[in-house]
């Protein structure tokens, strides 16, 4: 009865003794046969002899359990394994692969293929790129109602679900949106308890109630954190059997990832509605969340998560308060200033980045200095949002972007402000001529980004003898514009307390370095230098 190493009938051997084990019931057979493969070594063969036609139930159960590259039915295992001669299945050879089980490289049997040198000439092509928007983006002060009409003549839905943040809500920035649902006659209910970093926890909570209320259209009305959590409830309400941390896994390349968004939109239309000029979270397939057990910040990204519709009304925007103005207005210049210098970058996004840039350095500090009474500044910082917006969301972002989402999770600092505080630090650090690390896959033969910044520079106007002068100039102008606009020049300007600072900047280091953006930037930083630059953006070196 045993199956024991220690039992001499228990493991292989050349000898016409056949040995022959009892078993209480099937599944007691295959635990036995379980341990035999195991003292035997994994990945050679295992056999099994019962009715194919009508026990396929244990045939497949016995399959799956087996770590064994050959799985015999109703055949001899000591020469059917071999290979044409009790079947047509498997190539005839005495040396059949044991796979990485057995510690092989190949696990079927071994044949004349193996043993061919194969040769293969490749030229060196660059992968397919995209240019990927939402398929419907509406733009103008005052349209919101006028593109919400499209719920009931075009799309003839009927219930909405309406997500945004409590502050927006007692403010009666929804006030809007319902009305005009009213009107169509479209139920509607509203989800109002995003926090401004939105967690995991809350975004359950509003896919419960979306799962309650079955909507057909979801409206995120808000800055980046309504529509993050937005987007996540989406996804749980229309899948609720996805995984989150399957979702939020790494990839190197977004075309080749390991794990397969669900497919979107079934269930829900989604539209998005910014009420800041900054996030652009309305046109991209990106949403930010907080898992709130651990603190840690996820960047989930996929094209599925790409809103349906935008509609990027300036009118919900004017009376935004200076600080809010500046720091999702500096968030505008990050997004250009990362989608134009990325590996990702194209002729496509390069133009969207480059135009939201022109727009902010001429309209932002308008903006910032007149609020409500310059709607002219206002209109224009929410078309700068939307197409750095569109910029990023092909083009992807940096490390300037990985390191602001830890430095605004560890020590609670804006979004925006936190890439402010990064952000001359990344572009001194991206313009090296000799990087440590190139960029993965990149689409350039030589490093480019200090022409790439100077070519920034030119396009806004600032001067410079060569491309290096360019890029402190431009660095400068970019500082002049903060400085403008309220945004301190230091991480310790902000209070952070410098010993918690330190405390917790290895911690940080590493988790920027572990960011999704990373993959993007144009040069790919070891930790020690994300540590550096944390340092120099800290005390203003």
């Amino acid at each position: 009865d045993s199956v024991d190493f220690s039992e001499a009938f228990a493991h292989e051997k050349l000898s016409p003794v056949l040995a022959m084990y009892r078993a209480k019931d099937f599944q007691d057979a295959l635990e036995k046969a379980e341990h035999l493969l195991f003292d035997g070594g994994y990945g050679h063969t295992a056999s099994i002899y019962l009715d194919a036609l009508n026990e396929k139930t244990k045939l497949d159960e016995f399959s799956e359990r087996m770590k064994a590259c050959r799985i015999l039915v109703n055949t001899p295992s000591s020469q059917g394994g071999i290979g044409d001669m009790y079947n047509f299945k498997l190539p005839p050879s005495l040396t059949l692969g044991c796979g990485t089980w057995g510690g092989n490289s190949v696990s079927e049997n071994v044949g004349v293929k193996h043993l061919l040198n194969i040769k293969t000439v490749a030229e060196r092509r660059e992968n397919m790129l995209w240019f990927r928007a939402p398929e419907k983006v509406y733009i103008k002060k005052g349209c919101l109602p006028v593109a919400l009409n499209e719920l009931k003549a075009v799309l003839g839905k009927k219930k909405a679900f309406i997500v945004t943040d409590n502050y927006l809500y007692r403010n009666g920035y929804t006030r809007a949106i319902t009305d005009k649902l009213d009107e169509l006659g479209i139920t509607h209910t509203t989800f109002h308890n995003v926090e401004p970093d939105p967690t995991l926890a809350s975004a359950k909570e509003g896919a419960k109630q979306m799962r309650s209320f079955e909507p057909d259209a979801i409206i995120a009305i808000g800055g980046g954190s309504a529509m993050d959590a937005a987007k996540i409830m989406w996804v749980l309400y229309e899948h609720p059997e996805a995984d989150f941390m399957d979702m939020a896994m790494r990839f190197v390349d977004i075309r080749k990832r390991v794990y397969d968004f669900p497919r979107m939109g079934e269930r829900a239309y989604f539209i998005a509605v910014p009420t800041t000029a900054g996030t652009g979270s309305e046109v991209t397939p990106f949403a930010v969340i907080t898992d709130e057990s651990s603190g840690v910040k996820y960047p989930l990204a996929d094209y599925e998560l790409m809103p349906n519709m935008a509609i990027v009304d300036a009118d919900l925007m004017m009376n935004a308060p200076k600080s809010l103005t500046a720091a999702s207005g500096i968030d505008v210049v990050t997004h250009a200033m990362e989608a134009y210098a990325s590996m990702l970058a194209t002729d496509y996004s390069d133009s969207m980045a480059l135009g939201s840039l022109k727009i902010v350095f001429e309209y932002l500090p308008r903006a910032y200095d007149n609020g409500p009474n310059d709607p002219i500044a206002r209109e224009k910082m929410a078309n700068a949002a939307t197409m750095a917006g569109i910029a990023f969301a092909n083009a992807f972002l940096g490390v300037c972007h990985s390191m602001a989402h830890k430095l605004g999770s560890f020590h609670h600092l804006p979004h925006g402000v936190a890439n402010a505080l990064m952000l001359d630090e990344v572009m001194r650090f991206n313009a090296s001529q000799a990087p440590v690390k190139m960029g993965t896959f990149s689409q350039y033969d030589h490093p480019h980004t200090l022409a790439r910044y100077a070519q920034v520079a030119d396009h806004l106007g600032i001067k410079g003898k060569n491309d290096t002068e360019k890029l402190e100039n431009l660095i400068r102008a970019i500082d002049e514009l903060k400085e403008n606009i309220g945004i301190k020049k230091t991480i310790k300007d902000y209070g952070i307390d410098e010993k918690d600072f330190l405390d917790r900047l290895d911690e940080m280091t590493e988790q920027a370095f572990d960011d999704q953006c990373t993959g993007a930037n144009p040069r790919y930083p070891l930790m020690s230098e994300i540590k550096q630059m944390y340092l120099n953006a800290y005390y203003g070196k």
